[in-house]
């Protein structure tokens, strides 16, 4: 099972933001145009959405059937050789989207490259990145109950990444432990099925009339719609891009 439900919500939502200003400074575009721009900004922005989203290519790796060491090998080696390389060229169709861009380049990696490094010893090729193995393996036992194609695997387990980080910004967000607090008991009402929260019981919890809570829930997801367009914006090149990626996150947690 996903680590978050998502619901589908309307295409307006956050349009009242200019869809310029939100694309002027994302990730992915400062990346794509790193010869217009501070090359080590560019180096920045793709070793934080490497850090990101790292989870997701190793399960991949491991559902196209390599075993846990390797996997990790073939994963460090792949973003060490990434983030030294200019994986840009010959991918022009991916660019748009890094979710498409980087597993086109790890499949790259994977038919051409891994040959080449697998003899040095392991750690040989030094990554930025600090990759945390006990829980990507966690997490991969996790998700093997599912039966997924490598590449549904590899989908959900961005879309639950993506979702993740929303939830983290938003508690980030709270000032003090008092609204940590207040966030932990309605968190659920993001992360659950339609119902499967209880109004009633959030109200008891927090010592709030019924009323307050629903009104809470209304501004939490509000901003959570607001967060999760500004992360999904994050990973493309253009703002006609959002809807469809969110087609997409929502596309990767049905049966």
């Amino acid at each position: 099972m996903p680590a978050f439900r998502v619901r589908e919500m309307s295409n307006s939502t956050s349009r009242s933001a200019a869809a310029g200003d939100i694309f002027a400074s994302t990730q992915w575009t400062v990346v794509l145009e790193a010869n217009h721009c501070d090359d080590i900004k560019a180096g920045l922005a793709l070793e934080e959405l490497c850090r990101t989203y790292w989870l997701p290519l190793y399960i991949y790796v491991r559902r196209r059937g390599h075993n846990k060491e390797d996997a990790e090998d073939l994963t460090q080696a792949f973003f060490a050789r990434f983030l030294q390389k200019n994986y840009l060229l010959g991918l022009s169709a991916e660019r748009g989207r890094f979710r498409a861009f980087l597993l086109a380049a790890l499949k790259h990696f994977l038919a051409n490259e891994w040959d080449k490094s697998r003899r040095q010893k392991r750690g040989g090729l030094v990554s930025h990145l600090s990759l945390d193995w006990h829980s990507a393996d966690a997490q991969f036992q996790l998700a093997a109950a599912n039966e997924l194609t490598p590449d549904e695997a590899f989908d959900r387990e961005w879309a639950t990444t993506l979702l993740g980080k929303v939830i983290h910004r938003l508690k980030k967000e709270a000032p003090d432990e008092a609204k940590e607090a207040q966030f932990d008991a309605l968190k659920s009402f993001l992360t659950t099925g339609k119902g499967e929260a209880s109004y009633p019981e959030a109200a008891k919890q927090l010592g709030w009339q019924e009323t307050a809570v629903r009104v809470a829930v209304h501004r939490l997801r509000k901003r959570y719609r607001q967060l999760l367009r500004d992360e999904i914006a994050n990973t493309l090149a253009a703002p006609t891009q959002v809807d469809e990626e969110l087609r997409a996150l929502f596309a990767a947690f049905r049966p």
